[in-house]
């Protein structure tokens, strides 16, 4: 592979729209360093991918490579290339692949796109419904694909989880209901409910080893700063107050 012209090289994106433009963006928001680039710019793009790269149905859609979606089922392409195309485009433009699929469904979900990131991630889910496809094999270079295991990254998007091992510091987002976290170490439940100006939590340790936390915070809320490490085996309980 190689380009005979370099003024006009071929296997391209050229001014084509990829879905996964943003992977950086979203590492960033699962690693809390915030935003890399203009925050407008990021939900005008993920939007710009919905446009442009969605497809409620694959039955009028050209793929002479590798086919993971089929007839009437929605997806989103790998690229779409809106304003023209180059001569000759990277090969894989024109396929559907769900780790990248998950990358901007999970963008969108940190950006408050929930109808959308939502939509895409049913749309895999439909596909790989048990029936037509395993639920347990989303193909993309091979079987058993590893990339689709970012589809954890909704976990953390909708429930704004973090956790430093460094300070001990656990956050999450301030919304009532019962939320699974893992934190590489250990793993379990939180519970919240909040009552006028402030927030009962009750979080849950499932796993074999305890939860170190020095500081716990609900993000936009408030937080709690314990006078010492909570090293949680069981389940601990407090109070958040809105600041």
């Amino acid at each position: 592979m190689g380009a005979k012209e370099l003024s006009n090289p071929t296997f391209q994106l050229g001014n084509g729209c990829l879905v996964d433009q943003l992977v950086g963006q979203y590492m960033a928001h699962i690693c809390d360093l915030g935003y890399l680039v203009n925050s407008k710019n990021v939900k005008t793009t993920l939007k710009s991918i919905m446009k442009y790269n969605y497809k409620s149905s694959m039955a009028d859609h050209f793929n002479n490579m590798r086919s993971y979606a089929l007839g009437d089922e929605a997806s989103l392409l790998m690229a779409s290339f809106p304003y023209g195309r180059p001569e000759v485009p990277f090969p894989y433009y024109s396929e559907v692949m769900t780790g990248f699929e998950y990358t901007a469904a999970n963008g969108m979900l940190y950006e408050g796109m929930y109808d959308e990131g939502v939509k895409v991630i049913s749309n895999i889910r439909d596909r790989y419904d048990g029936r037509k496809r395993s639920p347990f094999d989303e193909a993309e270079c091979g079987h058993h694909y590893a990339r689709a295991m970012t589809a954890y990254g909704a976990v953390l998007a909708l429930t704004g989880f973090h956790y430093s091992g460094v300070a001990k510091t656990l956050k999450f987002k301030q919304m009532d209901g019962t939320y699974f976290w893992a934190n590489g170490y250990t793993y379990g439940t939180i519970d919240q409910e909040q009552q006028n100006d402030l927030v009962k939590v009750k979080i849950h340790v499932l796993g074999e080893h305890p939860l170190a936390i020095k500081e716990f915070e609900l993000q936009e809320f408030g937080n709690v700063i314990f006078k010492k490490t909570q090293n949680i085996v069981d389940e601990i309980e407090f109070e958040v107050r809105m600041k």
